[in-house]
């Protein structure tokens, strides 16, 4: 399929951890079997035909590019990954199996770079769906940019995977997006499938 036919999709996700700067509340319903599966099944059903973007999260990276090796893609037609330069002492190595990561500026304090780097990221692209599994504070912040930046694309928060996510679709998901098979369906290929890929 020709790089130019192909649809960027923005993901959103994490798995949380037990911080004393996070909130309880991200990872006491975090389910983190859901949230591995789930990206999985979302990198298997969209990297063959469209575009997979997303922030670089060391926890999710490495699982990506396990389906990207399993599923024998050109990593340069079907991802982009976007790394802030205020975390480059602490870059994972999976980042190195990546020739396309976009390195945004280092503003000298945490907050404002990541908030460059997301504002870049969707301006920079033109996306046609967003997904969001798991994760914390951030998954939220990132809903609110990309919604402002991108108000036509589809909106999914799997609520089931819990954490962020959950919160997403239950508190601030208008009721248009809304669908009993993300809070309670963990078939996660046919989800994708059915709500994301067939919608495109």
């Amino acid at each position: 399929m020709a790089t130019k036919s192909l649809k960027n999709i923005f993901l959103s996700a994490s798995i949380p951890f037990k911080d004393k700067e996070r909130h309880e509340k991200y990872f006491d319903t975090a389910d983190t079997i859901a949230i591995r599966d789930s990206v999985i099944a979302l990198a298997s059903v969209v990297l063959p035909t469209h575009k997979l973007i997303w922030g670089g999260h060391p926890s999710i990276t490495p699982i990506i590019y396990y389906v990207i090796e399993r599923l024998k893609l050109e990593i340069k037609d079907h991802v982009l990954l976007y790394q802030s330069r205020f975390f480059e002492h602490t870059f994972p190595v999976d980042n190195n199996k990546f020739d396309n990561v976009v390195l945004t500026d280092n503003l000298g304090k945490k907050e404002e770079s990541i908030h460059l780097m997301r504002e870049q990221m969707f301006k920079d692209n033109e996306f046609a769906a967003a997904v969001f599994i798991g994760g914390m504070e951030g998954i939220e912040e990132e809903f609110e940019m990309f919604k402002q930046f991108h108000p036509k694309a589809i909106l999914l928060p799997i609520a089931s995977t819990g954490a962020a996510a959950k919160i997403v679709y239950e508190e601030m998901l208008t009721e248009e997006f809304k669908n009993e098979r993300l809070e309670k369906d963990y078939g996660y290929m046919s989800l994708f499938q059915n709500l994301l890929v067939e919608k495109l």
